[in-house]
């Protein structure tokens, strides 16, 4: 309901329902989960369950990690069915920061580390499974960010990367971790949503980026603390995120080093897609003039029309663009950047505090871990218990850091160096944009061939086998009765015929049985 919140536009309904359908097959993996849970253990009480771990088999303990990893796969949206997150987009800002930062999607991570005794008695190769789902989804997620041109989107996809950065902790083991990076990740990814939607209310509802730029000026609250989420999100030293995402890859690094690498070459993505998303918005060349210009410059700069928004760039390509039209202005529109009030500013100003000292909840000098000591009784059943040594682990995050200022000074050199916007787009692979077609072949499966088996089932299978057996039962039964009616004549003498036949038969039979 609060995805689809407005619902009078065809597309946000539709995203309504793609998160409700997609759900869906999470939960039937929950379900299954539950019903092996109950069969192995009579119980779907924790405490008891986790006090009876070692009598149930390696294998029955997999299958019931594995389809509870179903039910987080479809809540914390992660391969393959994390494509209903960024549709959900369509809710509205402040729901987006509420359900895709710090609530509903990170759900999913929460039940796989609260049931980490299941995991510790499921075989190895369960845990390795999760951290690479997760890794990959990460990975894929940031570079889809790469090319998104609406302004949620972009944080949509980040949030789906984030999310995969926490699986890929559950599956190395680290649940303090991903405990941790769901903590931090609350605080700047909900910083972001905020800052964004104040950026779109004084933007006239636009969430197009390619309509921004230069609006440091205009929204100097707004922008001071959304640069702070941007760094705590890429990982910079000492913000938050910095010391979240460097604990899952210490982890990462044990469990794989292909992991660790997955992992550290999305973080230089992730510097990089936010700070194209900042760079877009806050500097670089100021664009938003051509909707208060009347798009006459649009017109001259890309083949964009006067009342629509930027389709095509100057090679003729589609450019992605954002959700429907409540969120949209028609260019041409005056325009006039404002920052938000304070009802909005404040809350900006909370969470960006939050995003710079959170890192302290988990420090890794002494006893400075506070959130490790705190989680233990939950999680030191299947908490790993490598320690990694602290020159591994000052060097990992050098690496992770490194890789870090190349993806910003990378972001930097193509969006704020190269001025024109359809110099930038060549960084912007249209199969990026597109989300490597993914969802697009999805839905033409979902909306071919099993639509046309869908319509089979219902119109010729259901008539033909459905209904014909019924009808066929109800048919036989007819013609039966009617058949077996003939026996009733009323006369007495055929009924006194039938006793002494079957009483009769009935001696022979007697007769029969007693000879052996």
């Amino acid at each position: 309901f609060l995805i689809g919140f407005w619902f009078q536009d065809e597309a946000n309904a539709s995203a309504g329902k793609k998160a409700f359908i997609t759900n869906r097959v999470g939960d039937w993996g929950f379900l299954v989960a539950m019903f092996f849970a109950f069969a192995a253990f009579g119980t779907l009480n924790y405490t008891q369950m986790f006090s009876h771990t070692s009598p149930v088999a390696a294998t029955t303990m997999s299958a019931i990690v594995l389809f509870l990893f179903l039910g987080a796969v479809g809540k914390s949206a992660q391969l393959p069915l994390y494509l209903w997150l960024p549709d959900a987009m369509a809710g509205p800002t402040p729901v987006s920061a509420l359900m895709h930062a710090a609530t509903m999607v990170t759900a999913g991570v929460y039940l796989m580390v609260r049931v980490n005794p299941f995991i510790a008695a499921a075989d190895p190769w369960v845990g390795t499974t999760i951290a690479f789902v997760g890794g990959i989804t990460a990975l894929f997620a940031a570079t889809a960010a790469i090319a998104q041109t609406d302004i949620k989107k972009v944080l949509a996809y980040s949030t789906v990367s984030q999310l995969g950065y926490m699986v890929m902790a559950v599956g190395s083991g680290a649940y303090v971790a991903g405990i941790f990076h769901m903590v931090t990740h609350a605080f700047f990814k909900a910083l972001l949503f905020l800052g964004a939607g104040a950026v779109i209310k004084g933007m006239n509802n636009e969430q197009d980026m390619n309509w921004y730029g230069k609006l440091w000026k205009f929204f100097p609250i707004t922008g001071i603390t959304f640069v702070i989420a941007w760094l705590a999100i890429a990982g910079v030293p000492p913000f938050a995120g910095f010391w979240s995402k460097g604990d899952i890859l210490g982890m990462a690094w044990h469990k794989s080093h292909v992991l660790w690498a997955i992992g550290a070459f999305t973080a230089l993505l992730t510097a990089y897609y936010m700070t194209r998303e900042v760079v877009l918005t806050f500097f670089g060349e100021r664009r938003w003039t051509e909707l208060a210009d009347g798009g006459a410059d649009a017109d001259a700069n890309g083949g964009h029309g006067h009342d629509d928004h930027p389709t095509v760039d100057a090679n003729g390509n589609p450019l992605p663009v954002g959700p429907g039209a409540p969120h949209h202005v028609e260019h041409g529109a005056p325009v006039r950047p404002t920052e938000a009030p304070w009802i909005m500013t404040i809350p900006l100003v909370v969470l960006a505090v939050g995003a710079v000292v959170l890192g302290a909840i988990n420090l890794p000098f002494g006893s400075a871990d506070y959130l490790a000591r705190w989680l233990e009784p939950s999680v030191h059943v299947g908490e790993s218990t490598w320690h990694i040594p602290s020159g591994l682990e000052w060097g990992l995050e050098g690496v992770t850091v490194l890789l870090t200022l190349v993806g910003l000074g990378l972001g930097f050199v193509v969006y704020q160096r190269v001025r024109s916007r359809e110099a930038q787009l060549r960084y912007e692979p249209k199969v990026l944009a597109n989300v490597w077609y993914y969802d697009i072949a999805v839905s033409a499966f979902m909306g071919g061939p099993v639509r046309r088996v869908s319509e089979w089932l219902g119109t010729t299978f259901e008539r033909v086998v459905l209904d014909g057996a019924v009808n066929g039962v109800a048919r036989l039964v007819t013609v039966g009765a009617n058949e077996t009616r003939r026996l009733q004549t009323g006369k007495v003498r055929n009924y006194a015929l039938g006793l002494t036949a079957g009483a009769a038969l009935l001696l022979l039979f007697v007769l029969y049985r007693a000879s052996f």
